[in-house]
């Protein structure tokens, strides 16, 4: 259940970053050029994706009764670090998301 869990947080962080990094302004901020038009509507995209899956693990871990207000916890979560982190350290913010398929290869093992 922990792995579900784990797994939520860092699915609704990416699913925010990926949102975020849509948005022509934190895009140039992380990576100092301007956003091409297909991958800002690819980062979007894969943002509500990772949500979708964000939610569907909150809904594993919890059930349905409980999955969505702790998928808004996670949610919230990964937004207060994704906004505490990228006006400081942009790149960072952005090598954080490194752990979604860090965690999706610890979880086929686990």
């Amino acid at each position: 259940m922990m792995m579900l869990i784990t797994g939520g947080v860092l699915f609704a962080y990416a699913g925010m970053l990926g949102l975020c990094q849509g948005l022509e302004r934190h895009y140039k901020q992380v990576w100092n050029t301007a956003c091409p038009v297909p991958l800002r509507r690819l980062l979007r995209g894969a943002g509500w994706l990772a949500l979708a899956i964000s939610l569907w693990l909150c809904a594993q871990a919890w059930g349905w009764a409980m999955g969505p207000v702790a998928w808004f916890g996670a949610m919230s979560l990964a937004g207060l670090l994704l906004v505490v982190v990228l006006p400081y350290w942009p790149r960072l913010a952005v090598g954080l998301a490194v752990a979604v398929p860090v965690w999706s290869v610890l979880q086929l093992f686990a």
